[in-house]
């Protein structure tokens, strides 16, 4: 998740010098007009063309959402289209709204691994309509906003043991993997061993390895835009070997009534969508404040005794959740691959408005969308979740009481097809464990809350 960070000190130091100096003469008679004085460009050591070029970078490396998102909603039954509008939409708008607002180099779009426990446990699994998912992500939304402005957010935070938030990365992580190579063809259903080797002489199989492998090597080689260029390699050779039809790359957006204002809150209140909407909102907290902070930090914009900026930036991404419900489309998350951004010498939310731009502009691209196969995404999803293995490292691997329930989390969310599953295992494995070790005084109690929630959940409702 945080491969930017290992970028040679040399490199960042030639970085620095071409953002601080040739861009600044560059963009000299643009200082002091409009956006100098509202983005405060000097103040940050940034230019126009630095801030164009982060903007650039940035979108190139996470504009695969606008072909993977509409493939995993698909699958649950959702108008591919009108989620493809509604995906670009909230990015452009997320991303706006905190350019503008907050002043951060930071996008924002439909998030991994929240589309997928939408689309595969919650309608596929658990039986609900999409509508009222969206219902649940609205509520969620709500929630998400309230702790935010009453402050409670960081208190949500803090209680929650550091090994439980790194095993929901790592679990969402296998989630996705697995979701990856069931979509293209890798793994298959077996009566005798639940899971088997698929076809592997299957075009769908050939071409996902393909792609994946092309994502993986033009990431360490370092090109901006890998998983992008993966995903429509992929998608070009499948017209040629996979029976793919091509429609054409420009046209007018499809409509976006199918999924506009279409949740349905009501459904979402009865009480067997509740771990629903923990789920959505446990999730959305750890990974949206983590991909802040860290973002900001790298970029040199978390200073001690200013976090004016940094509440207004948890603002944008409070209210972009609920906004996306109301278009059409799971959890809106901050991206980490903003990193690429603040890499290329992005400071200010002059970075994030280019971004905006440019995710509005892809809206005329809707039939190259609608042409790319579930095997042409896959390989994304699963770099995305190779990624996120990595916080396994974060783990204190002496203390069994920390990362046994970590590992339960991590392990039953694939096993169970189930984030909400995995959450509620790591929870009560906790706190049991330490009470058991004579050191339940370790345990915070929103450990206790959350824990004694899905006990009830369990025995009362049922699980799924």
């Amino acid at each position: 998740m945080n491969r930017f960070e290992e970028a040679p000190k040399a490199a960042n130091s030639r970085a620095s010098g071409a953002t601080e100096a040739a861009p600044l003469r560059a963009a000299a008679p643009l200082n002091g007009g409009l956006l100098e004085r509202f983005f405060k460009l000097s103040e940050h050591n940034t230019t126009v063309r630095t801030e164009v070029i982060a903007g650039l970078t940035t979108f190139l490396t996470m504009a695969y959402i606008i072909f993977v998102n509409p493939s995993i909603l698909g699958d649950a039954g959702m108008p591919k289209g009108a989620v493809f509008v509604a995906t670009c939409l909230i990015a452009a708008i997320g991303t706006l709204i905190m350019g503008l607002y907050a002043n951060y180099p930071i996008a924002m779009a439909p998030g991994m691994g929240l589309n997928a426990y939408f689309a595969y446990v919650v309608v596929l699994g658990m039986g609900y309509t999409w509508q009222t998912a969206l219902g649940a992500v609205f509520i969620s939304g709500c929630l998400f906003l309230i702790v935010t402005v009453t402050g409670l957010r960081e208190l949500f935070i803090a209680g929650i043991p550091q090994s439980l938030r790194t095993a929901i990365t790592v679990g969402i992580g296998m989630f996705l993997a697995l979701i990856a190579l069931k979509s293209a063809g890798v793994v298959a259903a077996s009566p005798a061993t639940f899971v088997t080797l698929g076809d592997l002489h299957s075009a769908p199989v050939i071409l996902a390895t393909i792609g994946f492998l092309i994502i993986v090597a033009l990431d360490k080689l370092k090109v901006r835009g890998a998983i992008l260029i993966g995903i429509i390699t992929v998608t070009v050779l499948s017209f040629f070997f996979g029976g793919n039809k091509f429609h054409g790359v420009f046209d007018a957006p499809p409509s976006i009534a199918p999924t506009f204002m279409q949740l349905d809150i009501l459904s979402a209140l009865k009480g067997g969508i509740l771990n629903v909407v923990l789920v959505f909102f446990l999730v959305e907290m750890f990974d949206a404040t983590g991909t802040l902070m860290g973002v900001a930090k790298r970029a040199g914009l978390l200073v001690p005794g200013k976090m004016e900026r940094m509440n207004k930036a948890l603002l944008a991404d409070s209210g972009a959740i609920f906004a996306g419900s109301l278009l059409g489309t799971s959890s809106t998350t901050a991206y980490v691959e903003s990193a690429a951004g603040v890499q290329a010498g992005g400071r200010t939310g002059l970075t994030a408005v280019v971004v905006a731009v440019l995710f509005l502009a892809c809206l005329m691209i809707s039939p190259l969308a609608g042409s790319v196969p579930a095997y042409a995404t896959a390989p994304a999803l699963l770099f995305v979740g190779c990624l996120m293995l990595r916080d396994l490292v974060e783990l204190d691997w002496e203390d069994t009481t920390e990362v046994i329930p970590a590992a339960v989390t991590a392990l039953a969310m694939p096993f169970t097809y189930s984030i909400a599953n995995g959450l509620a295992f790591g929870f009560i494995t906790y706190a049991v464990l330490k009470l058991c070790t004579g050191r339940a005084r370790e345990v915070h109690a929103m450990v206790w809350v959350i824990a004694a929630i899905f006990l009830f959940k369990f025995a009362y409702i049922g699980g799924h």
